[in-house]
């Protein structure tokens, strides 16, 4: 009966495999603190020598910087809910602003006497007549120099006349001047004769034509009333694509010799418009 009893279990053993059991049950006790360590750590907390306590060298001197700063924040002389602090200190910071700028200006007057704030108007010291014919030319250069007052343009031509220079040479000198000034759109004629590697200008591209250069996205010909010159927009400038025939204002675009000949590339800092696709949208 045995030896038929231990060969069922061998049997049973054998065709019913036994499965372990995945929920095993953790008996490792947790750990709670009592009451009075509870208690004791809020102490050593929240007491003043037990702060930075473990720190290394840098965090010390880190948290004493900190400390140093919240004393010195806290201790303000006027702590009124109706303080004037901010009010004086703005005031003190505009005043010691234009003190700068008048000695800034001092300065200048040693290379252009017009520059000195203590140097007179130069309107003043021209005559009557004079007055009148710069008066009247203003007024006529500000019709076609948007960006200036009548203002500026007759201050400038008085300097001019004061210094001993005609009416005709002030009027031509000064016209040229504010015309090509930095951020104005200038003449394609005038781009050679600007001192500055970046211009402003506008027109018509004329003709475009395919280039061998990869680097290069596009390149033409770009013409205004007063004449043309070669324009090239790099592929890395990533600017909007020119057709020919169309109206285009280039920014900011650099100015290059090649051949005793002046052109223009635009860059990533130049900025392409369409005056006649803005027109549309508008």
């Amino acid at each position: 009966m045995s030896s038929k009893k231990q060969f069922r279990n061998e049997v049973s053993h054998s065709n019913h495999p036994s499965t372990v059991d995945d929920d095993v049950v953790d008996e490792t006790p947790a750990l709670h603190p009592t009451v009075e360590l509870e208690i004791q750590a809020k102490v050593d907390l929240n007491n003043p020598k037990a702060v930075g306590r473990g720190l290394t060298l840098a965090e010390e001197e880190r948290l004493a910087a900190r400390e140093w700063e919240i004393e010195q924040t806290r201790a303000r002389w006027d702590r009124r809910q109706t303080s004037s602090r901010e009010a004086r200190t703005a005031t003190a910071v505009e005043q010691s602003s234009i003190e700068a700028t008048r000695e800034f200006k001092k300065r200048a007057g040693c290379v252009n006497r017009w520059a000195d704030p203590e140097e007179s108007d130069p309107r003043e010291q021209l005559t009557a007549e004079q007055l009148g014919v710069v008066n009247r030319e203003a007024a006529r250069m500000q019709s076609k120099l948007d960006a200036w007052s009548r203002a500026a343009i007759s201050r400038r031509l008085a300097e001019d006349v004061a210094d001993g220079n005609s009416m005709m040479s002030a009027v031509v000198g000064v016209f040229e001047e504010f015309q090509q000034a930095p951020g104005r759109v200038i003449p394609i004629a005038a781009v050679s004769e600007v001192s500055r590697r970046e211009v402003s200008i506008e027109g018509t591209i004329t003709q475009l034509w395919e280039s061998s250069n990869a680097a290069i996205q596009q390149v033409g010909l770009i013409e205004d009333e007063t004449g043309r010159t070669k324009v090239t927009v790099w592929e890395k400038s990533r600017q909007p694509a020119v057709r020919e025939g169309e109206r285009v204002t280039l920014r900011n675009v650099a100015k290059s010799w090649y051949g005793g000949r002046v052109s223009v590339a635009v860059t990533g800092w130049s900025d392409i418009s369409f005056p006649a696709r803005e027109a549309w949208w508008e």
